[in-house]
């Protein structure tokens, strides 16, 4: 669910373009609304109240009578619909394999690669304090 989740809608909907045709019945429509992010202050700091965040969630039921449900951040109720089927068919032994595959890795290995490239860009602009020469000789 987390890579589903957190994947770009445009790259969910090129790799699971034919699922959103899966037979289903709609639980609960796409929805949007706001939770609550709590932060805290080190590891050990009280919580607080951070800020609120959009959230639009999904429930569908397969014609194999099996629940998909999704959360995605922001208000893309395609997002939300599609993360939903794939949901279901992954909890299906007969097509779990084929979406992992087919759906689950391509995802994965695209926000992996843009999370290095995110860290690269980030790790050229380190600065390393600890080696400035304090001057107290």
């Amino acid at each position: 669910m987390r890579i589903l989740a957190l994947s770009p809608w445009s790259r969910l909907e090129a790799v699971a373009n034919g699922l959103s045709g899966t037979p289903h019945r709609v639980l609960r429509a796409p929805e949007t609304g706001l939770v609550m992010l709590r932060g805290r202050m080190g590891a050990t700091g009280g919580a607080f109240n951070l800020g609120e965040a959009t959230v639009t969630r999904c429930a569908v039921r397969l014609a194999e009578n099996v629940e998909g449900h999704a959360y995605v951040m922001g208000r893309n109720a395609a997002h939300a619909h599609l993360a939903a089927i794939c949901d279901g068919l992954l909890q299906l032994p007969a097509r779990h394999a084929e979406i992992s595959e087919t759906v689950i890795r391509p995802l994965e290995k695209s926000l992996q690669e843009t999370h290095v490239m995110a860290s690269t860009k980030a790790a050229a602009t380190k600065v390393d304090f600890f080696t400035m020469v304090r001057g107290d000789d």
